[in-house]
């Protein structure tokens, strides 16, 4: 079971944040290679075509349009995203839910199984506007230990979240993509059903940019390193909420 969510937060966020320096929110080398994977169309991932089955080829996911501005997910290749995703993991913001502040070395040792695994999880960045701000990971919940603590369902996708860039923290922008997300899931994923989310308790801006986002609050549920809100986005009232 991947980290709890982290920094998803829904407009007034109590929590202390970082500094906003520019080098919070430039990363011009990554920012270059995504742009010109965004121009020519190419599946950037490292998982091989059977593996990619699992999550119906997230890969190839299509942007979409949002109010915050054209949004992807691009797979995370290592030996290109590996700073700027510890740059996250180590704001204090997001270290206090994650908890892989550190070394590269301890996020590379987060994400290597992902990578190299059978394509039940996938970690990628958010593209927005054609700027890496978000990490992201989308998985199989119904193969995941979370099966393990509520009844899951066949196809059951989990996300979890964070938002790198301290200046995109605190105006909605979390609750916008959440639901352009867990809407890339839907579409993309025909079996799918449900999305899923498991927040920590303690995370109230992230429970509250579920809710938002027009996921329900399941339950309360016990995780080995958490208490967590199951939160829940059904296809079946994605028009009602």
């Amino acid at each position: 079971m991947p980290p709890t969510d982290a920094h998803a937060d829904p407009g007034n966020d109590p929590t202390p944040r970082a500094g906003t320096d520019a080098e919070d929110t430039l990363d011009l080398q990554l920012t270059d290679e995504i742009l010109a994977f965004l121009a020519e169309g190419t599946p950037v991932t490292g998982h091989s075509s059977a593996s990619s089955e699992l999550l119906d080829r997230l890969s190839e996911w299509k942007p979409v349009t949002t109010p915050a501005g054209v949004f992807q997910f691009v797979p995370v290749r290592l030996e290109r995203d590996l700073a700027v995703i510890s740059r996250w993991m180590n704001d204090p913001a997001v270290a206090a839910f994650w908890e892989l502040a550190g070394a590269e070395s301890v996020t590379a040792e987060h994400l290597t199984p992902q990578l190299e695994g059978d394509g039940r999880s996938l970690p990628c960045l958010g593209v927005l506007s054609g700027v890496p701000m978000s990490y992201w990971e989308i998985y199989r919940a119904d193969l995941d230990p979370l099966a393990r603590h509520y009844p899951a369902r066949s196809h059951d996708t989990g996300i979890h979240l964070l938002i790198g860039e301290v200046n995109n923290r605190g105006h909605g922008v979390g609750t916008t993509l959440l639901r352009a997300a867990s809407d890339l899931v839907l579409d993309n994923r025909p079996l799918c059903t449900r999305v899923v989310a498991e927040p920590d308790l303690r995370n109230t801006p992230s429970v509250s940019a579920f809710l938002s986002a027009g996921f329900r609050f399941s339950a309360e549920v016990e995780l080995p390193d958490k208490r967590a809100a199951l939160m829940i986005r059904d296809r079946a009232h994605r028009a009602q909420l």
